[in-house]
């Protein structure tokens, strides 16, 4: 949620001049005081901002009667956070990355943004599946789902 607020303001005041560490400073004071992060609001947020090209470019082919610039500020950095998370966060796994900015859609931008943002996530995942893309933390979280399906059925 840190995330999301800090760049939803970055990219609201991208032409004030305000340095990232200063709304980033804020934003942990306002909203993440006593927070613990180790280091996740930092590194979710740099990932995001240095990837953000390439984000743009999928969120664009894979919601084809949008363009970025006109989506809501929140629906965009939502798509931009969760979709970094899909196909750049190794350590978090594709479905938790989708239903997390899901639930972020739902609660802090329109009517429609958490079908919207599960429609564009959901379509890069399954055309990331269908190339045979998968990240390593998703094989590893289906064969522990498959040994405890297989421990279920040996009881």
């Amino acid at each position: 949620m840190v995330v999301l607020q800090i760049l939803y303001q970055w990219d609201f005041r991208s032409g004030a001049g305000i340095p990232l560490a200063e709304l980033v400073a804020n934003m942990k004071a306002e909203f993440g005081e006593g927070l613990e992060d180790n280091g996740y609001i930092d590194g979710q947020l740099h990932g995001v901002l240095a990837h953000t090209s390439a984000l743009d470019e999928l969120i664009t082919h894979f919601a084809p009667n949008w363009t970025v610039e006109s989506m809501t500020l929140i629906d965009r950095n939502t798509l931009r956070l969760g979709l970094y998370e899909l196909v750049f966060d190794a350590l978090i796994p594709s479905v938790v990355a989708i239903n997390e900015a899901i639930e972020l859609g739902k609660a802090f931008g329109g009517e429609a943004s958490g079908k919207f943002v599960n429609g564009v996530l959901g379509g890069i995942y399954k055309d990331r599946q269908e190339r045979g893309i998968v990240k390593e933390i998703d094989q590893i979280m289906a064969a522990k789902r498959a040994q405890k399906e297989q421990a279920f059925k040996e009881r």
